[in-house]
C-alpha cells in the first residue's frame, strides 16, 4: 500500500506507539477490551473510509455550497453517505462508554483516528466533532431521560447535534446575549431569540438535529453568570423515542464563507411562530442541570471542540505539507546554482528555498500533531488514572488546551500558505487542493474562541490559575524533558538542543511572574498582549514536542545522525530547524511583554 497524502500512518505509529504508549492504556479498567491490535485495527479502518468517502468530495462540497430552501437546506448527497458509513463503523462513540453505546477506545487513538477524516474533508468531518461534543456534554451533564432520548440516537447516527452559543449583536461576547427561556407549568421551558454562526444547523442527513442552546431565564442575574443551557431538539421525541412535533427553531439565513463550506452554517431563530408545537408559541426547551449554570456546562463541550479545532488546523496542514512535497518530487523547473545550463531540470526539492518551505512545514505539523495527541493522552489519564495521575493531567491540559487550539490555527494555517507557495502559480489555482485547505484552515483562528480569547484565557486564568499551579506543572513537565535530553552529557545532539529550550522556560516564568505583579493593579494592561504570550507560550510548547519525539526515537537518533534511518532522520532535521529557527521568535516576544509597552493600549480610535 503506498503512502497516503492525506496523513502519515508511519508518524501516527511512531507518536502513538513508540512515544504515547497508547498500548499502555490498555492494561488499565477502562480500556482492558481493547489492544494494540484493535487500536491499529480502527486506524485502518479510519483511513480506509476517509480515503473512499471522504476525501472524493471534498472539492464538490467546496464548489456546491449549500442552499437553503424554504425550511431546508440541501448539501450533496455524498455528505450524508460519508456520515452514514462513520456512523455504521461506530465511530460516532467510539471514545464513549460501552453502556451507552460506545466503544470505549482510548481517546488519544480516537483523536488520531479523527485527524483521517479532517485531512480528507474538514466540511464533512466538522458534523461529528458537534456530534460528539454535544454527546459528551449530555452524558456529563444530562438527565438519564436526556441520554435516552438524545445521545443514543446521536451515537447511533440517527440524530446530529449542534452548538448554538453566539447571537448577531453578541458575537463571542455571551454576556450580551438575548435569548430568552420562559419556564413552563409542565417543566419544560420555551425559547424565543435569534442565534448566528452555528454550524451543522439545518440539513437533511438525519432524522433530528439536538442543539444545546444558551439561553437567560427572565431574573437570572445578569452577566454570564445568568446563562442556562437548555435541549432544544428539530422534532420533538416521544417517550418511545418516536419523532414528534417540528419544534420552533428555524434557520432563516446561511453565512456564506470562503471556506469550510461542506459544514452549513447557519442563523436560526428561536419561536418565530412558524411552528407552534402543543399549540403554543416558543421553541420548547429542556433545561441540562440547574438554571444558570449553563456556561460552565457548555465548556465541557467548548474544551472538546477547541481540541478538535486544533487536531483539524493540524490535519489541514499535514495534508497541504504531504500535497506538494509530492509535486516538488516529481516537479522538475531549474537547476543549482553554478550549475552548467545545459545538464538536466531538478525536481523542486533540488533547490535549497523550497527544502526550508517543506521542513518549515513539517516541523510545523509534525509539532502540532505531537501536541494534540498529547493532550489526548492527557485526557485518557484524566479519565483512567489514579487520582493522584487524574488530578495531575487536568493541571496540565487546561492549560494546554488554548495553545492546543491556538498554535495549530495559525501556525498550520502558515504550513498552508507554503504549500502553496511551494506550487508556485499552480498552488494559487483551484486545479491543486492546497488552496482549498488554506481557505479551510483560515476558519479555526475564528472559530471556538477566536485567537485573541485563547491568549487572553491563557494568561488570564490557566497559567495563574491555583496561584500559579498551571505554569509550575508545565514547566516542570518541560524541564523533566530537558534533564533527560542532557544525560548523554555535553556536546550531544539532544544536549544542545535541550540548552536552546531551558533559558527560554526559566524567561517565561520570569515574565509571567512579572505580569502577575501588573495585573495586580491594572488588569487592562496585563492582557493587552496576552497574544503575544500566547505565541511565545506555544513556541516552547512545541519545542518541548520536538525533543520529546527525539528522546522517543531512543538509539535511532545516532542513525538518523548517520542517515541511515530516513524516518528518524526526517525528525531530527525537523527538531533542528525548529529549535534553531523558530524558537528564537520566542525571545522578542517575550522581551516586549517585560518592558511594558504600551504602544497598542495607548492607540486612539481617531488616530486609526
Amino acid at each position: 500500500m503506498s503512502p497516503s497524502n492525506l496523513m502519515s500512518r508511519a508518524d501516527l505509529d511512531f507518536l502513538l506507539h513508540d512515544w504515547l504508549r497508547v498500548s499502555e492504556l490498555t492494561e488499565r479498567e477502562r480500556y482492558a477490551d481493547h489492544s494494540r491490535e484493535t487500536i491499529d485495527a480502527v486506524l485502518d479502518l479510519s483511513a480506509e473510509l476517509a480515503e473512499k468517502y471522504f476525501a472524493p468530495h471534498n472539492r464538490a462540497s467546496d464548489l456546491t455550497e449549500p442552499r437553503l430552501v424554504g425550511e431546508d437546506v440541501e448539501l450533496i448527497p455524498e455528505i450524508g453517505e460519508a456520515l452514514r458509513r462513520f456512523a455504521d463503523a461506530d465511530l460516532v462513540g467510539a471514545a464513549m462508554d460501552a453502556e451507552v453505546g460506545g466503544m470505549q477506545l482510548p481517546y488519544t487513538a480516537y483523536l488520531a483516528c479523527m485527524a483521517w477524516f479532517y485531512a480528507a474533508n474538514i466540511g464533512t468531518a466538522g458534523y461529528p466533532l458537534l456530534t460528539t461534543g454535544n454527546a459528551n456534554l449530555l452524558l456529563t451533564h444530562g438527565s438519564e431521560e436526556q441520554i435516552e432520548r438524545y445521545v443514543r440516537p446521536m451515537i447511533s447516527g440517527r440524530f446530529t447535534g449542534t452548538m448554538c452559543l453566539s447571537e448577531p449583536q453578541a458575537g463571542s461576547n455571551l454576556a450580551d446575549i438575548t435569548t430568552r427561556a420562559e419556564p413552563q407549568p409542565d417543566g419544560t421551558y420555551r425559547l424565543f431569540g435569534q442565534k448566528m454562526w452555528i454550524s451543522g444547523g439545518e440539513h437533511q442527513m438525519a432524522e433530528n438535529i439536538v442543539h444545546l442552546v444558551l439561553a437567560k431565564v427572565p431574573g437570572s442575574p445578569a452577566g454570564t453568570r445568568g446563562i442556562s443551557l437548555f435541549v432544544v431538539p428539530k422534532f420533538l421525541v416521544n417517550e418511545d423515542g418516536s419523532l414528534g412535533e417540528r419544534n420552533d427553531v428555524v434557520v432563516t439565513g446561511l453565512n456564506h464563507k470562503m471556506g469550510f463550506r461542506g459544514t452549513v452554517n447557519t442563523a436560526p431563530t428561536l419561536g418565530q411562530g412558524l411552528h407552534t408545537p402543543g399549540g403554543q408559541p416558543g421553541a420548547v426547551g429542556y433545561v441540562v442541570g440547574e438554571e444558570n449554570t449553563g456556561l460552565k456546562k457548555m465548556f465541557t463541550m467548548m474544551n472538546e471542540a477547541r481540541l478538535g479545532v486544533g487536531l483539524g488546523a493540524t490535519a489541514l496542514g499535514y495534508t497541504g505539507y504531504l500535497k506538494s512535497l509530492d509535486y516538488a518530487r516529481g516537479r522538475p523547473q531549474g537547476r543549482p546554482a553554478g550549475t552548467d545550463p545545459t545538464s538536466p531540470q531538478v525536481m523542486l526539492t533540488g533547490h535549497a528555498d523550497v527544502r526550508r518551505m517543506l521542513l518549515a512545514q513539517k516541523s510545523y505539523v509534525e509539532g502540532a500533531l505531537a501536541l494534540g495527541l498529547y493532550c489526548a493522552r492527557l485526557v485518557d489519564d484524566e479519565k483512567s488514572g489514579s487520582p493522584e495521575e487524574a488530578a495531575a493531567a487536568k493541571t496540565v491540559l487546561d492549560v494546554l488546551t488554548p495553545i492546543a487550539k491556538s498554535w495549530p490555527s495559525q501556525w498550520c494555517l502558515k504550513a498552508n500558505e507554503l504549500a502553496i507557495q511551494v506550487l508556485g502559480g499552480a498552488g494559487y489555482t483551484i486545479d491543486y487542493d492546497v488552496e482549498q485547505h488554506y481557505r479551510d484552515n483560515r476558519l479555526n483562528p475564528i472559530h471556538e474562541g477566536t485567537h485573541g480569547i485563547q491568549g487572553q484565557d491563557l494568561l488570564g486564568r490557566k497559567v495563574l490559575a491555583g496561584g500559579g499551579a498551571g505554569l509550575a506543572a508545565l514547566t516542570e513537565r518541560i524541564t523533566e524533558t530537558c534533564d533527560r535530553a542532557a544525560e548523554d552529557g555535553p556536546g550531544s545532539e539532544l544536549a544542545e538542543l535541550a540548552a536552546l529550550l531551558r533559558p527560554r522556560v526559566t524567561r517565561l516564568i520570569e515574565v509571567t511572574t512579572a505580569l502577575a505583579e501588573v495585573g495586580a493593579s491594572d488588569p487592562e494592561a496585563f492582557l493587552a498582549d496576552a497574544t503575544e504570550y500566547l505565541e511565545a507560550t506555544g513556541h516552547i510548547v512545541i519545542a518541548w514536542m520536538w525533543l520529546e519525539q527525539l528522546l522517543a526515537l531512543g538509539s535511532r537518533v545516532d542513525e538518523a545522525a548517520e542517515g541511515s534511518d530516513a524516518f528518524a532522520a526526517g525528525k531530527l532535521q525537523a527538531a533542528r530547524y525548529f529549535l534553531r529557527r523558530e524558537l528564537p521568535i520566542v525571545d522578542a516576544k517575550l522581551d516586549l511583554l517585560a518592558s511594558g509597552d504600551r504602544t497598542t493600549l495607548d492607540m486612539r480610535d481617531d488616530w486609526f
